[in-house]
């Protein structure tokens, strides 16, 4: 008879599947810098990468935690989000709308993280994992304040440069 899966089983499964979407999206977060045509994109993109790269490392920690290798799943949502973030490029490559589209598609991927890296905070601290519940807290309160920075960057011109043309 199959084994019965539990929490601890839901919780590295997730993992895996973050963990591929996190790599995934460090791969594709240099070109939607290229393809950016503000600084201050340029500039979000290029941070952001940077903190994905510690994200992946405090990942890796979580994996050491529960005594197992740091192994990807494919994430098929976060490969439909690149996907439609690269339509968006293609679709409005050298139009004002350029920016607002790829500050869209870069926050769907910041929300799919924000509710990823809540839930498995919380199965952590459920199960007595608190260095992990205290790493995903880390790289959550990060996604958080991203997502918050594109926000502001589309409110401050993305938006109404699109708008306006």
């Amino acid at each position: 008879m199959a084994k019965e899966k539990t929490l601890e089983d839901l919780f590295y499964d997730t993992l895996r599947d973050i963990y591929f979407a996190e790599r995934k999206i460090l791969k594709t977060l240099p070109k939607m810098k290229r393809a950016a045509a503000s600084e201050d994109l340029k500039a979000a993109f290029e941070k952001h990468r940077e903190e994905t790269e510690v994200q992946i490392e405090r990942l890796q920690q979580v994996f050491e935690i529960l005594g197992k290798r740091a192994t990807g799943k494919t994430c098929d949502a976060i490969e439909g989000i690149v996907a439609e973030g690269e339509e968006i490029i293609e679709e409005f490559k050298d139009s004002p709308a350029l920016d607002a589209g790829l500050i869209s598609s870069a926050q769907a991927v910041e929300h799919y993280e924000i509710t990823r890296y809540g839930t498995l905070k919380r199965w952590a601290a459920e199960l007595g994992l608190n260095d992990a519940a205290d790493l995903l807290d880390e790289t959550l309160k990060e996604e958080s304040k991203t997502d918050s920075d594109l926000t502001a960057l589309a409110d401050a011109s993305a938006n109404s440069k699109a708008k306006a043309a």
